[in-house]
């Protein structure tokens, strides 16, 4: 029992980190078709956005929290600026995009080893967030429950935007369908800046809580953007609901994976299982239920 507890914290705990890396490429990659490599970058400033809050305020604790609402607004102009400067140039020109991106990426990762230096730095956890909280007879690390909880926090607050809030029905609109938005009086231009500032500010986010589980440095976003791409994808192209499923799942399985074998092995079966998967279901867990004519 406790070795079956704690393999299923540590997937939950891994499906939750994918989850928040992906929150934000369900909306600009999965829902505006833009394939952002500069995605994890955004996460990257997120991170470096804790550790420089946390130099001016002392109080680990109250750090944390502000370096999340400011890392949500450092992730989101940033990703403002890209949509603004290069994006709004590439719409349906998926390769042109991910190019540019990626150039972006480097760019990005060097800034960061010019201002930040290329050590890697850390950034001190709470205290309240330090130890364990013992269930079912395992000891659970409190700031990995605190990213579980933030996780789900975040798709809490993504899903009420988009279902009851003005800019949530603008970017349903926008996405089924442009044109016929646009003849409604719907500025789609505003749409996609709005949307590609909520889903990069949520990369933002997920840095900072990354600062819990290690040191921070100038590659942070290469470990998750794979990853994040994958869980968008196997979820189903822009489904929340889908992301959230296809995090966990693919969490809980490479957790089971690493339990039996090593680190590298389970990655390998886990792509492999995620090929397989693609080719019986290539639409995702999760589809948009369309009427054909055909």
């Amino acid at each position: 029992m406790d070795a079956l507890v704690s393999q299923l914290f540590a997937g939950l705990s891994l499906g939750s980190v994918l989850l928040l890396a992906a929150l934000g490429l369900a909306l600009t990659f999965g829902q505006m078709g833009v394939i952002n490599m500069a995605h994890g970058e955004f996460m990257m400033a997120g991170a470096y956005t804790a550790f420089v809050v946390q130099g001016v305020i002392a109080d680990a604790g109250v750090s944390l929290l502000v370096s999340l609402v400011i890392g949500f607004l450092v992730g989101g102009l940033l990703g403002l600026l890209l949509e603004v400067t290069l994006i709004s140039r590439m719409y349906k020109r998926p390769l042109d995009t991910l190019l540019v991106t990626f150039g972006v990426a480097l760019v990005l990762q060097q800034l960061a080893r010019d201002v930040f230096g290329a050590p890697n730095v850390d950034v001190r956890a709470p205290a309240w967030l330090s130890g364990a909280v013992p269930i079912l007879g395992v000891e659970l690390p409190k700031a990995r429950l605190f990213i579980l909880a933030l996780a789900l926090l975040c798709v809490l607050a993504l899903s009420l935007v988009l279902k009851l809030s003005p800019l949530g029905r603008r970017i349903r609109a926008t996405v089924q369908n442009r044109d016929l938005a646009e003849t409604s009086g719907i500025s789609t231009r505003a749409t996609d800046r709005l949307t590609f500032f909520v889903g990069s500010g949520v990369a933002g986010v997920a840095g900072v809580a990354l600062t819990l589980l290690g040191s921070v440095g100038p590659t942070l976003g290469t470990n998750y953007i794979v990853d994040a791409f994958l869980v968008v994808v196997v979820g189903g192209i822009g489904q929340l609901k889908g992301a959230v499923i296809a995090a966990f799942a693919l969490g809980l399985l490479q957790a089971s994976f690493e339990y039996s074998t090593t680190a590298s092995i389970a990655k390998v079966l886990l792509f492999v299982v995620i090929v397989a998967f693609l080719q019986v279901r290539p639409q995702g867990l999760v589809s948009v239920r369309t009427r054909s004519l055909a």
